[in-house]
């Protein structure tokens, strides 16, 4: 083997010749700018998977502690049947009723166990109102929460075995919350409305009317006709 030398006008290149034989190919350089591109569609592409299947993940968990209760009772005055549903989180202790009455207009009553707090939003009504929990409450939505192994279930009432009864609920003059105050399941659900808190009372008396009443009933066969009044200012 032969070492030559090839000069130019400003460098002097050195090459590796053979008797009779072409020059060796110059040692290639490494692709540097692929690898990168590479590596960053590869990181991008995993944080794509993993954000995917985190998603997927939370999705599945949640619908596996909620169960929806759908529950069918004979109204108490025309016997017809209404029907009730209920969303039963377990995982955030929140059971959200969603009762349609027989003008066919829905309100929504949530039952936060965790903070002891029940909130009514009336379909007819641009408020809410709020209700702190009795131990009564808390026995009602228990029946709920004691039966968890079937993601939906159906629950029908009979006429003769549903205990009824009705509570007055009066709204407390100069009583409106923030909504922004409130904890994230309530805040929700009175986002666009005002909020009031109420009290339990015997009755509105004759010289108040009731303004609207919503019937909630409990696969423990009680139904509770929960009506509402404003109490003077």
């Amino acid at each position: 083997m032969v070492r030559c030398w090839n000069r130019s006008e400003n460098l002097v290149e050195e090459a590796q010749c053979t008797d009779g034989a072409p020059a060796a190919a110059p040692r290639s350089h490494f692709p540097h700018k692929a690898v990168w591109v590479s590596l960053a569609a590869s990181l991008l592409l995993l944080v794509i998977t993993l954000g995917l299947t985190g998603k997927l993940g939370l999705s599945q968990l949640h619908a596996q502690s909620s169960q929806i209760v759908r529950i069918s009772a004979p109204d108490q005055s025309s016997g017809v049947l209404i029907n009730q549903s209920a969303v039963v989180d377990a995982q955030k202790h929140l059971v959200t009723f969603t009762v349609t009455s027989l003008a066919n207009q829905t309100s929504t009553v949530l039952f936060d166990i965790k903070h002891g707090l029940i909130c009514y939003k009336p379909v007819e009504q641009s408020s809410c109102f709020l209700r702190k929990m009795e131990q009564p409450d808390f026995d009602n939505v228990q029946s709920f929460l004691q039966d968890q192994t079937h993601q939906q279930s159906h629950v029908q009432l009979s006429w003769n075995e549903t205990q009824r009864r009705t509570e007055f609920l009066g709204v407390l003059a100069n009583s409106q919350v923030d909504p922004s105050a409130l904890d994230e399941p309530l805040k929700d659900l009175c986002q666009d409305r005002s909020v009031h808190w109420t009290t339990r009372s015997d009755g509105p008396g004759k010289q108040r009317l009731v303004y609207f009443c919503i019937d909630i009933c409990f696969p423990s066969n009680i139904c509770v006709s929960v009506c509402f009044y404003y109490l003077p200012e």
